[in-house]
């Protein structure tokens, strides 16, 4: 008689409500399609459930995980904060912690640390507006500073340039985990796809929402990879690049403006 399967469940209890599977999916629906009319149809909830499940889980750790928005030059909407990609992210790292555990697949201890130390990852809190949570893929040594490649979600990966030192504090080795953080002003978005360029990082996206102030505009991609990437850059670039809603751009990030760090 084949052994019964067992569905993992991750409950994330906190401030009076919890972060159940079905509010998680909400999440990353409400990430994927930056309404929630958009995410309760995405999975099957009526949209007054979905608004009442994110006005609880906007207590959960004492700031809001979801923003919702009106107007401006992206439209409404809604989206997840920096807290609310952290969270589930969180939430989604410890459901593959049980998946691999229930399956058996983190037999060796190794494996078991790396996961650990994954969680681990997603716990830093920095001024970087881009976290990146990946595995070194490769690791090319130099004489003084070393190239690390890291894949992300999505099959993305991110090259930054740090010194030997830096690599041996960190401890980095194929297969370790590590997170690359880059600074949205960092990043430079262009239309031109046959545009040459030194930037060893060049990710695909289209443009999810744009944010204009005063002087700069705040504009958000979706990643080819699934991964979302925000730019920080002037009214005049925003408005000569023809920047509106799913309009595609490549970012661009020199491997040098690529910061790697690693849970303690």
């Amino acid at each position: 008689m084949p052994a019964p399967s067992l569905e993992p469940l991750i409950d994330l209890r906190g401030a009076g409500t919890s972060l159940t599977p079905q509010r998680a999916r909400l999440l990353q629906a409400l990430d994927a399609h930056g309404s929630i009319s958009a995410a309760a149809r995405a999975v099957g909830m009526s949209y007054k459930g979905a608004w009442d499940a994110i006005a609880a889980l906007n207590t959960f750790v004492g700031e809001p995980l979801v923003s919702a928005e009106t107007g401006g030059s992206g439209g409404g909407g809604a989206r997840l904060t920096e807290m609310g990609r952290r969270v589930l992210a969180f939430h989604q790292a410890l459901t593959t912690l049980q998946q691999r555990l229930l399956a058996g697949s983190t037999n060796e201890a190794h494996d078991l640390e790396q996961i650990l130390k994954r969680l681990g990852n997603l716990m830093l809190k920095t001024s970087a507006r881009n976290q990146y949570e990946g595995t070194v893929r490769t690791l090319q040594r130099g004489a003084v500073n070393s190239e690390v490649v890291l894949e992300i979600a999505g099959g993305d990966t991110l090259t930054a340039i740090i010194t030997n030192h830096s690599v041996d504090e960190l401890g980095l080795r194929v297969g370790s985990s590590a997170v690359g953080l880059v600074k949205s002003s960092f990043v430079i978005l262009t239309a031109d796809t046959s545009l040459r360029t030194s930037a060893r990082n060049v990710l695909k996206g289209s443009v999810t929402a744009c944010h204009t102030g005063a002087v700069n505009s705040e504009v958000e991609l979706a990643l080819a990879g699934g991964k979302r990437l925000v730019a920080t850059v002037t009214n005049d670039s925003a408005a000569t690049l023809g920047i509106e809603i799913g309009t595609p751009l490549q970012a661009l990030v020199k491997a040098s403006h690529v910061i790697l760090a690693v849970a303690v």
